[in-house]
């Protein structure tokens, strides 16, 4: 950053004291707490975050420092909870994204399933008809089970449990399904996604990983050896 954009003494002292106040503000929520998921609370820790995060941007600019804390990111997406204490119905909403990785695979699949049939439709001569034969045909969770045997690679994919008051009368969401979601009401949810496998790998990256694989590499081959020939050893005492 240049000298030109760099934040001056004043506005990081601004910063500071803008922390100052929210830990005073998230404290005052904490006493005040009206139940495990007051909103109040939510709020303020939103605002500690984002007054921390500010800070610590315009001291490192500053004065090439950082805080020596660290406040854990916030989930935008659910608001907290708001819902029934004791739901007396729950809709589980589920999104899981494919894609279609062996497209011939997946139309031989949908062929076998209608030539069982017999109904000589011959839908399976497209993809989209195709799918439409192989997800009729068989469960989604079975499909999501062994997507490759049907021509399909896994994507993202997320569970959504809400809570209700009582349970929806028959056909009244059936037209738009996912469009009266309550994000207040979500229970719990769990996701799935490559990019915590992209996260599980940085971890892996770490020095730490590293000198261990170093120190497996550097065991002595001879020391191996003897230790398969022990084993060997035990075994043949075994069937004795």
């Amino acid at each position: 950053m240049s000298d030109a954009a760099q934040p001056t003494a004043a506005e990081v002292r601004a910063a500071a004291e803008a922390v100052k106040t929210a830990l005073d503000r998230h404290l005052a929520a904490v006493e005040g707490r009206s139940g495990e998921d007051d909103p109040a609370v939510y709020e303020a820790f939103n605002q500690l975050a984002a007054a921390a995060e500010v800070y610590d941007e315009l001291l490192y600019d500053r004065y090439d420092e950082v805080t020596p804390f660290e406040i854990p990111g916030t989930d935008d997406s659910l608001p907290p909870y708001t819902g029934p204490e004791e739901p007396n119905a729950v809709s589980v909403l589920i999104r899981r994204d494919y894609a279609v990785a062996e497209p011939q695979r997946l139309l031989a699949q949908a062929q076998r399933v209608e030539t069982a049939v017999g109904d000589g439709t011959e839908a399976s001569a497209t993809i989209h008809g195709a799918l439409g034969i192989l997800f009729d045909e068989f469960e989604a969770d079975e499909i999501a089970s062994r997507p490759k045997e049907f021509g399909l690679e896994e994507g993202d994919s997320t569970l959504w449990v809400t809570a209700a008051d009582e349970a929806a009368e028959p056909g009244a969401w059936l037209e738009a399904p996912f469009e009266q979601v309550d994000p207040q009401r979500v229970v719990c949810r769990f996701d799935v996604s490559a990019v915590f496998d992209d996260e599980i790998d940085d971890e892996l990256d770490e020095p730490g990983a590293e000198i261990e694989d170093e120190v497996e590499d550097e065991l002595d081959p001879d020391l191996d050896a003897d230790l398969d020939e022990d084993e060997d050893l035990e075994a043949l005492e075994a069937d004795r």
